[in-house]
């Protein structure tokens, strides 16, 4: 098979990737016929994934499953754009970001044989809900389909223009803090949850169109430089902010960003590690961050295929968190665990082109 992918048509497969629900399997631009035998001479292959999806693979029936297809997996983790940028994988099988504009750099660099996008997430904010009683009272959050809340970005940036501090917000006797009012993210230059969060906010302040150049760029940058600046230390990793979420509370983390499918993984789970006062609040506008397999051998696309096709392991990705490209195999394993994670097809838009998304991180690392 001829692995060489052009740059041109890398580009046009991950445009089509960023569509919500993409189940082709690409391969040399055209769509692959699932195998009819993964079992057959079984295999151990290595890739590198993103952090958020470590205790997938992590998980002893995932791992039982994907043997029982012939698949020993070996996983390294990284943060998604570090991936992309720093990671030589060269000795890797597959590589796994968890989002289509860091898929779009590695397929740049590299020479996949196929790609698959087994399932998604949308980008979420875990907060608590005192925060969002006192975020109600100035219009930044409100009430969402199915019990949860939603995150008015644009009022955000208001507060975020002023510098507001929580104790300056009013009728808050419950969180009086005198920090910023700022949603905490992983560190810009090495996370794609921040940079995700960077295109929600940077198409905010383009007056609701994705940045397209680097005049907006300009015209962005002050408002969103606040966002990221003003939040002090971050960390690189996205199960450790989660980690401290659950750990040390409202104190250290009152707004996170986070994926919905880390929220939901724990609260599928059921065992007390989300408190009844921790709840999760959705971005209005909203991205969503599709998690690309990126087939870089024979092995790697055995891989991606039983990732996509196979129901248990679409099953099991659903008990993690994430969505499936099914969505009736979301739908039947998250149901009665909680509020009904909601239909956000209206209020989703599609990040900005990858080349834009890192001259804005390229911007934000110089102000750093």
């Amino acid at each position: 098979m001829n692995r060489m992918i052009g740059v041109a048509l890398s580009s046009v497969l991950v445009a089509s990737l960023i569509a919500v629900g993409a189940s082709q399997v690409v391969s040399r631009g055209v769509t692959a016929k699932p195998s009819t035998d993964l079992a057959a001479n079984p295999i151990t292959i290595s890739g590198i994934v993103g952090t958020e999806k470590g205790a997938y693979f992590a998980d002893p029936a995932v791992k039982q499953r994907l043997a029982a297809l012939g698949l020993t997996v070996n996983v390294d983790t990284a943060g998604s754009r570090q991936m992309a940028t720093a990671k030589n994988l060269k000795d890797y099988d597959f590589a796994f970001p968890s989002s289509a504009p860091v898929a779009d750099k590695i397929l740049r660099a590299n020479k996949p044989i196929s790609t698959n996008a087994p399932f998604y997430s949308p980008i979420a904010i875990a907060t608590f809900q005192p925060i969002v009683q006192v975020l109600s009272l100035v219009n930044v959050t409100k009430p969402n389909v199915g019990g949860y809340q939603s995150f008015d970005v644009g009022a955000y940036l208001e507060l975020t223009k002023k510098g507001t501090r929580w104790d300056q917000l009013p009728r808050n006797a419950s969180y009086p803090a005198k920090k910023a009012v700022l949603v905490s993210t992983n560190d810009v230059r090495s996370s794609s949850a921040a940079a995700m969060y960077l295109a929600i906010g940077s198409y905010v302040a383009n007056g609701n169109k994705p940045v397209s150049n680097e005049a907006e760029i300009s015209k962005v940058m002050p408002a969103i430089g606040q966002l990221f600046l003003g939040q002090g230390y971050s960390e690189s990793w996205s199960e450790s902010s989660f980690e401290d979420y659950l750990a040390l509370g409202i104190g250290k983390t009152p707004m996170l960003l986070t994926y919905e499918s880390q929220f939901l993984e724990y609260q599928l789970r059921k065992d007390g590690s989300l408190g009844p006062d921790m709840v999760l609040m959705y971005p209005v506008p909203e991205v969503q961050s599709k998690h690309i397999v990126i087939n870089l051998t024979p092995g790697g696309a055995r891989l991606g295929e039983a990732l996509q096709n196979d129901p248990e392991l679409q099953r099991l990705a659903a008990k993690h968190g994430f969505r499936t490209i099914n969505p009736a195999v979301f739908t039947d394993v998250t149901s009665g665990s909680g509020p009904t994670p909601p239909v956000l097809l209206a209020q989703v838009i599609d990040p900005p082109r990858y080349e834009i998304l890192e001259s804005m991180i390229n911007h934000l690392a110089k102000l750093y």
